[in-house]
């Protein structure tokens, strides 16, 4: 007969606070969201407070700040303006400027402003209208177009579509870049005889430069087909990408080396990062007698531990990102001095046993964080790269190595002949660097270069 009874277990386990946890998310944070996430805890936390914090004027307290007043608007065409304040007209004016600046005009505005301005039916402008929205980033149709129209809608629906392929940028409302290309050629007066022919049938050896194919299948002189080739290097087979709404994201690197006086300086980049503190009259009441309700002390005494804990943990993050970053500097010396090509091999261990802090934390410390150099802003994880064979004591890293490859490639640019995977392999083994072929071709599509057949 079974039966259960109880019995003492002792186990360590590892139990996450909270405040840990905060800690470990601030380690791995850019500085960019370093500076959003300390403003979200100063709003949430009244016991934390800037001491110190860089400002730069802003443009309203530039002009309050100047003996005249200026009111740009003044001089404007505008005849329904008055020089009197009015708060919410100012508010709407400075809404519009912002918009304006901030915001690009989208594909599909451009191109519904110009469909406004035709001369068509209201039937023509409804469905034109869904056509446009139904184009995706590169100016094609997402969907089938012949599932946006009725039935007794589909005769036109050729007249329509031609009519927004005349728009500007010229191709778009095309299945695909074959038909925007022969859009393109159809309306451009420096087009050479068959250009649409050979887009529409022998596209796929033009973009290998295959000339004396097309010339051959075509009964085309070669010397007619290398100028439809330059012609087509002048279209865009993409038109839609001109009115890409994707924001520009700026990096802001975390550390900066600078060469001064002829020794490298590393710096940690902390001037937008503001000065916290904890705030004198929490700090008062928390180790002072106070006539406050027992419940109000404890929300004292628990916001001043939170704010102490979270200026920790930001002090923390910012020393292990500066150790770790000497450390990688130690490591890649050469590559300070001489730049990407000597880039010796780095592993998350070596630079972890260094700083005596696990793997892991090494790991969340480098990524997404950035650091400026003499050779440009490179991500810290760029540093590290496995070692690739080397002949003798030669020790190479992958990105040296990919460097390298692409110094040989420009060397024999001009070249009549392009080199070819093998011989450039053949090149790096004179170099003291062994690797395949295979592996060149690996590290070549990684640089984003073409083939030699595409070279």
């Amino acid at each position: 007969m079974q039966y259960q009874k109880p019995v003492l277990v002792q186990q360590q386990k590892l139990k996450m606070s909270p405040q840990l946890y905060q800690s470990i998310q601030l380690m791995a944070m850019p500085l960019q969201d370093l500076k959003l996430k300390i403003q979200e805890e100063l709003e949430k936390n009244p016991a934390l407070e800037v001491v110190n914090e860089k400002t730069d004027m802003s443009i309203d307290e530039i002009r309050s700040s100047g003996s005249e007043d200026i009111d740009y608007f003044e001089n404007s065409s505008d005849p329904g303006y008055t020089a009197g304040y009015d708060q919410e007209g100012a508010d709407s004016k400075q809404k519009f400027i912002e918009g304006a600046l901030s915001r690009p005009e989208s594909l599909q505005e451009h191109l519904m402003w110009q469909l406004r301005v035709q001369p068509v039916p209201s039937e023509w402008f409804a469905i034109g209208e869904r056509l446009i929205w139904n184009l995706d980033e590169n100016g094609f149709h997402i969907e089938d177009p012949e599932k946006l129209v009725k039935d007794d809608q589909k005769d036109i629906l050729p007249d329509i579509i031609h009519l927004i392929q005349q728009f500007d940028p010229i191709g778009v409302c095309s299945r695909n870049y074959r038909e925007s290309l022969i859009v393109q050629a159809a309306v451009s007066p420096d087009a050479p005889p068959h250009t649409e022919e050979l887009i529409e049938h022998h596209l796929e050896l033009l973009e290998k430069k295959n000339t004396h194919d097309v010339a051959k299948k075509s009964s085309i002189p070669e010397d007619e087909v290398n100028r439809i080739v330059e012609f087509l290097k002048t279209l865009n087979p993409y038109p839609g990408r001109l009115f890409s709404n994707e924001s520009i994201r700026y990096v802001i690197p975390d550390v900066v080396v600078k060469q001064e006086e002829g020794e490298f300086k590393l710096y940690l980049n902390d001037e937008e990062i503001p000065v916290l503190g904890i705030s004198p009259v929490y700090s008062e009441i928390e180790t002072g007698d106070s006539d406050l309700a027992r419940d109000s002390r404890r929300f004292v005494k628990q916001s001043v531990r939170d704010a102490r804990w979270f200026i920790q943990s930001i002090n923390q993050r910012n020393q292990t990102l500066i150790k770790i970053a000497y450390t990688i500097f130690e490591f890649q010396r050469k590559f300070f001095l001489y730049g990407p090509k000597q880039l010796a091999p780095l592993t998350l261990k070596d630079v972890a046993e260094e700083v005596s802090v696990h793997e892991t934390t090494v790991s969340r410390i480098v990524n997404s964080k950035y650091i400026q150099t003499e050779w440009g802003i490179f991500p810290l994880k760029y540093f590290f790269s496995n070692q690739v064979p080397g002949t003798g004591s030669n020790r190479f890293s992958k990105e040296a190595v990919k460097q390298i490859i692409k110094e040989i490639l420009e060397e024999h640019a001009g070249a009549d002949k392009k080199l070819s995977d093998q011989k450039i392999s053949d090149l790096l083994k004179k170099r003291g660097i062994s690797i395949a072929r295979r592996t060149v071709t690996k590290y070549r599509k990684e640089l984003d270069i073409d083939s030699s057949y595409y070279r």
